[in-house]
């Protein structure tokens, strides 16, 4: 549980700071953990990106302050970090739909978006089978395409990194390739520091790096492995969410913030459909 109380101690910190400059390095500090798998997990858990979440919330204080006082658009601008009148405005219609200027007239709507609250939810107890491995280094390699930060243009950008990569010589070659667990095509993020964040599409081998591709190495480490079929069968994202909401709560372990890793067996040098697993590094 104590993942979810530094959550909620970084949520804490943001809302105490709408009106100042808010640092996503120090919210991630809060949190214990880097700051982009700060964002990745704060999006699963929350079903938002931090970026557009703090952009709620600050409109929505606009809002009030806008109603409630007699100060002028651009000083609560400024108070809320926006120092252009036309990116404020922008902002502000992006949420409510209307003009700031307008929020002060009497009877119109708004939205007001209340600050997130991290707690154990009750669910549907669906099962979420899993099983634990523990493995050694492992050796990759692959094609890979750069992350960034924001974790909802990632999610927009991998499967067009996939669709392109499919038909390539560099795809049939992987497809010889594998040879190692976990064994499959794999889909793997790979967090290095905030300028070398990577998608790959790779496999685990001994083989030489041929030309075009790139080579890492995963280190030992202690995996929960979710296999996504059968009655269990939902997104990758999906998966990820429950991990973070359902199975980490209660598990007794931490999350370790080693690359995760998407497994797809292959048939025919193709991935097959309907089965997957997904491997998450944890720790004690």
């Amino acid at each position: 549980m104590e993942w979810l109380k530094n959550l909620s101690n970084a949520i804490e910190y943001i809302e105490e700071n709408l009106d100042k400059e808010i640092s996503v390095d120090t919210a991630a500090s809060i949190a214990c953990c880097s700051t982009y798998y700060f964002q990745r997990m704060f999006s699963y858990v929350a079903g938002i990106s931090l970026a557009e979440y703090i952009r709620k919330r600050r409109m929505s204080q606009a809002a009030f302050e806008l109603q409630r006082t007699d100060r002028k658009v651009i000083d609560i601008a400024l108070k809320y970090g926006y120092n252009s009148p036309t990116s404020f405005n922008r902002a502000f219609q992006n949420v409510h739909g209307i003009a700031p200027a307008a929020a002060k007239n009497n009877g119109i709507t708004l939205n007001s978006y209340p600050p997130i609250r991290f707690s154990v939810a009750v669910t549907g107890g669906d099962a979420m089978p899993y099983h634990i491995e523990e493995k050694c280094p492992m050796r990759m390699i692959g094609v890979r395409m750069p992350l960034v930060d924001d974790v909802e243009v990632n999610m927009q950008n991998i499967p067009g990194f996939w669709k392109q990569t499919l038909y390539t010589e560099h795809f049939k070659q992987l497809c010889s390739f594998h040879q190692n667990e976990p064994k499959g095509i794999l889909g793997v993020t790979a967090y290095q520091d905030p300028d070398n964040i990577f998608y790959y599409i790779a496999v685990s081998t001994d083989t030489a790096v041929p030309y075009g591709m790139a080579e890492f190495e995963i280190p030992a480490a202690t995996w929960v492995v979710f296999e996504n079929t059968g009655r269990f069968k939902e997104n990758v994202q999906s998966v990820f969410r429950r991990f973070y909401s359902e199975w980490l709560p209660f598990s007794g372990y931490e999350y370790a913030g080693l690359p995760d890793i998407e497994v797809y067996p292959i048939v025919a040098e193709a991935p097959v459909c309907g089965h997957s697993e997904v491997w998450i590094a944890i720790k004690k």
